[in-house]
């Protein structure tokens, strides 16, 4: 047995050990934690596999930002987590809850251990076409061309998802300020953090961003980069989180969709019509949109985990 498959074996039960003891703990607080640890080691998996991109987008999203998000959702709602019994489910609804999760997994481990042959697969159609994008990753040119539609449907949710947060704010703190992350302090481990990592960070998320059109990396993974930075400078006091009726907050979230649909509808204009690109443009056109793209998902992950307004701006 080689230390490749030991090593491959280990992380898949470690997986399912987690996934485990985040679903039977008791506090909320405690089965976040588990979700973060679950989701970095989801992120080695990948690797695994040789997804990079997967990996990435799992470390920075769904480990990284929606950890940030249900750790303050379980802050929040720590007052009320002991509730009633009456609130808890009931051992039937449990039972039926274990075993429907039993079957999907034995329904995946089954399409796993016995797939199909040959694997259905698009691949040699999307890298036959990928000279004529100018991109060279493939992830990229699915992402952006060949089911762009479906990217540009990602970024109006994610949009709608931040409408979604700041509706629960009252009528008096419309368009206002989050409610500060954290004390402001002038010490400590994590405002050293909040002060060494930054610089390194947004370099690092600019790299993945421009790497993307020929290695794994885009708009989604170096937004993420750059949230989780003002995430950090937020938590550790450094950093307000801005009025959410600023201009430039309610410019910055949009920008990225409207000139997404801007390049779309423009693509009417040409044969190929919608989010078409014309010849000898695509890469541009691509690199330009990923450029936008990014910024609007930095700030909407930001606003995410700064929640609802609640207090007027001064």
């Amino acid at each position: 047995m080689s230390a490749a498959l030991l090593l491959d074996g280990g992380l898949a039960l470690l997986v399912v050990a987690v996934a485990l003891r985040s679903i039977a703990v008791g506090p909320a607080f405690a089965a976040v934690v588990g979700f973060v640890a679950f989701g970095l080691l989801l992120a080695l998996a990948w690797v695994r596999l040789a997804a990079v991109d997967v990996a990435l987008t799992e470390a920075a999203i769904g480990s990284g930002v929606t950890g940030a998000v249900l750790i303050a959702a379980a802050a929040r709602l720590r007052p009320t987590e002991a509730g009633s019994a009456a609130e808890r489910p009931g051992p039937g609804l449990r039972a039926a809850t274990a075993a429907l999760s039993v079957l999907v997994s034995l329904a995946l481990a089954g399409l796993v251990l016995f797939p199909a042959d040959p694997a259905p697969s698009l691949a040699p159609d999307a890298g036959a076409h990928l000279a004529a994008l100018g991109v060279g990753n493939p992830v990229t040119a699915v992402l952006l061309a060949y089911r762009a539609m479906d990217t540009l449907l990602e970024k109006v949710v994610l949009l709608l998802a931040l409408l979604g947060v700041w509706s629960l704010a009252q009528d008096t703190a419309w368009g206002g300020l989050p409610r500060p992350q954290c004390p402001s302090r002038a010490e400590g481990s994590l405002v050293l953090l909040a002060r060494l990592l930054p610089p390194v960070g947004i370099l690092v998320g600019v790299y993945v961003l421009w790497v993307g059109a020929v290695a794994p990396g885009g708009a989604f993974q170096g937004g993420a980069i750059l949230a989780a930075m003002w995430i950090l400078a937020m938590i550790a006091g450094l950093l307000d989180p801005p009025a959410t009726g600023r201009r430039w907050v309610r410019r910055a979230v949009t920008v990225g969709p409207a000139v997404f649909m801007v390049v779309g509808v423009a693509g009417f204009a040409l044969p190929g019509g919608f989010l078409s690109y014309p010849e000898g443009l695509a890469k541009p056109l691509i690199i330009a949109v990923e450029v936008v793209l990014t910024l609007s998902i930095a700030v909407i992950l930001g606003l995410l985990v700064a929640g609802p307004p609640e207090r007027k701006s001064p």
